[in-house]
């Protein structure tokens, strides 16, 4: 399970999600996508019409709705990748009392989780919202590594001590097993001195889980979507495409895995 998680709004937390969780679905794994995020950008980024799902991750999370009830097609001519959707509905979700108040609130994602059948699925995608409260504190207590997608911008930097340590306070108290996969650049110019310092700055904060690969600014990864599309089926020939497909495979890397199907040509035309 990997977790996609930043307090700061519009970095890239859920484009890196979507894109990522569609070229290793190209890869042939089995991807699993969990938005729980209430603004559902993910969600509807993968085309999914959020007012007709009639089961979300809030009906996981409140009702203890097993997760394979709510997981839905992701299409994308992906057959791989599926996806639990959110809704608004979720926006209530950590005042209602069914769930602010219950025992052990933060493993109510963990708990679902374990309701997926064996080997089902071959890695878990969480789409955090832009905070870190209570729907943040579930990804991070399910998961066993972060990817941290930061702008490159000075003030992207704000707060970054601030996740770190929430990052390890999960991992004292409720799941030894987390750890920090990776931070991603995203939104980088590589003409700008000001990305080769955020990028400076970043890679003495966190040594050696800085991502190689760079998501560069692109109109076409702010279009994709708007189209219900990845990048991978919008405009698999641009950079921000070819950046994501390096990022997929830098975390194929660290991972430890290796692709079990090689991305189909019909797949990237």
């Amino acid at each position: 399970v990997l977790a996609l998680a930043n307090q700061k709004g519009g970095v890239g937390k859920t484009t890196t999600a979507v894109n990522l969780s569609a070229y290793l679905a190209a890869r042939g794994y089995q991807i699993l996508l969990i938005d729980i995020d209430p603004q559902g950008n993910a969600t509807s980024s993968l085309g999914v019409d959020k007012e007709s799902c009639d089961l979300s991750i809030y009906d996981v999370l409140n009702d203890r709705l097993p997760l394979l009830d709510a997981v839905v097609p992701a299409g994308q001519d992906l057959p791989r990748l599926a996806i639990v959707p959110s809704t608004s509905v979720l926006l209530g979700a950590e005042t209602e009392a069914a769930l602010t108040t219950a025992d052990e609130r933060e493993r109510r994602l963990a708990e679902a989780l374990t309701t997926l059948p064996r080997g089902f699925y071959d890695l878990v995608i969480v789409d955090c919202p832009p905070s870190l409260g209570l729907l943040t504190l579930n990804a991070l207590t399910a998961a066993e590594g972060v990817i941290i997608p930061i702008q490159c911008e000075f003030l992207a930097l704000e707060g970054l001590a601030q996740l770190a340590n929430n990052i390890e306070l999960v991992k004292r108290t409720f799941n030894q097993r987390l750890d920090i996969l990776g931070v991603l650049l995203t939104m980088y110019d590589g003409r700008t001195r000001l990305s080769a310092q955020v990028a400076d700055e970043v890679r003495r904060f966190f040594p050696n889980r800085l991502f190689e690969t760079a998501i560069p600014r692109g109109v076409h990864l702010a279009e994709a979507p708007s189209y219900g599309q990845s990048i991978l089926h919008y405009d698999p020939a641009s950079r921000g495409a070819l950046a994501y497909s390096a990022v997929a495979d830098e975390t194929l890397a660290r991972l430890h895995l290796v692709a079990p199907v090689p991305v189909a040509a019909e797949v990237l035309r």
